[in-house]
């Protein structure tokens, strides 16, 4: 295999929110990302280091043309539903798109040649945590379809390994947060669900109020806490992943998160000082499933990887989110009046 061909990494889902970063950060990094997406949930526009690729990875001959095309020499697997609310109300969607998609992927890099891969895995892995932080050797019991169907993911990715050599990174990281320190891309999900774009889009008059679910948490402040890890950090924890693989390193799991706590109140207090305003919000009952607090235990990918997060101060993300969201929502109003004209 020649350097260029070395040089080429599969990024599906490489259009969404995570997947665009790790796309620039590879190309940093001197890889070409070649981006596979069904643009379900994704942004072509968000596309701008390497080939674009619209498909889906249920797609046996499209994934077969694209390996062909561009000999990859190791995939990041991003695609994926991800809304936990809608994963109980509909598991059937999660296990067909998730767990059936993952093997139809898997399948590909088999016929293919390409041994290796980093997967995007999840804390909700955990479900409720017995201890806080936590650490990869704590169990793993999901309690929603949108968790098993990841925790699913990883007992197939250690079948793969034993059954056929397939070496891969899962990655359970905590709550990405923050936008690129450029302002190149950024959040945008529809719909919304997470805290730090929610409380942003409030403050600048994009929607009414944010709610908060829950204040009778057995927490400081009695709301609950989370561990928000910026999306940079996260796309280099990735590319760190995958050079472990390319230079023979052994198949893991890892935490990614800062280790640091922070509570709705202290999110929403960050970005109405970063913000310059009052958020308003509406205080709303627990939702059904949320633990008091997630934080995560690093250590193993500082040991393993040598990755350390950068960003680590939750006014500084929701900085960068507040950049994010202004800009992109200029962007949104500049091409509306330019369909309308």
């Amino acid at each position: 295999m020649n350097d260029a061909k070395q040089r080429r990494i599969l990024v599906t889902g490489g259009a969404g929110y995570i997947g665009s970063h790790a796309c620039k950060t590879l190309s940093r990094a001197g890889f070409t990302p070649v981006t596979v997406d069904n643009l379900v949930y994704g942004h072509q526009w968000a596309v701008k280091w390497g080939p674009f690729i619209k498909g889906d990875i249920h797609d046996s001959r499209l994934l077969d043309r694209v390996f062909r095309s561009y000999s990859p020499a190791a995939v990041i697997h991003f695609a994926a539903f991800a809304y936990v609310g809608e994963s109980v109300s509909d598991p059937g969607k999660y296990y067909q798109n998730n767990v059936a998609g993952t093997i139809s992927l898997l399948d590909a890099m088999r016929r293919n040649g390409c041994p290796k891969i980093v997967f995007s895995s999840t804390c909700a892995t955990y479900g409720n945590p017995r201890k806080v932080p936590i650490s990869e050797d704590h169990p793993q019991q999901p309690i929603n379809p949108y968790g098993r169907s990841k925790f699913m993911i990883e007992q197939i990715l250690k079948d793969f390994h034993a059954a056929y050599g397939l070496r891969y990174a899962a990655l359970r990281y905590f709550n990405a947060a923050g936008g690129d320190l450029d302002g190149e891309i950024g959040e945008d999900h529809e719909p919304e669900t997470h805290l730090i774009p929610l409380v942003v889009q409030a403050a600048l008059g994009l929607r009414p109020f944010v709610d908060v679910f829950g204040s009778d948490y057995p927490t400081p402040d009695g709301t609950a806490v989370r561990d928000y890890i910026h999306v940079t950090d996260l796309a280099e924890a990735h590319v760190l992943s995958l050079q472990h693989l390319l230079a023979g390193g052994e198949s893991v799991c890892l935490n990614l998160g800062t280790g640091k706590g922070h509570s709705v109140r202290e999110v929403i207090r960050a970005v109405e000082e970063e913000a310059g305003t009052k958020v308003p919000v509406r205080e709303a009952p627990r939702r059904a499933g949320d633990p008091p607090m997630l934080v995560a235990e690093a250590a193993r990918a500082a040991e393993q990887l040598h990755w350390k997060p950068r960003f680590t101060d939750i006014r500084y993300i929701v900085r960068t989110a507040l950049q994010w969201q202004r800009s992109h929502a200029m962007l949104m109003e500049e091409a509306t009046l330019e369909r309308q004209a």
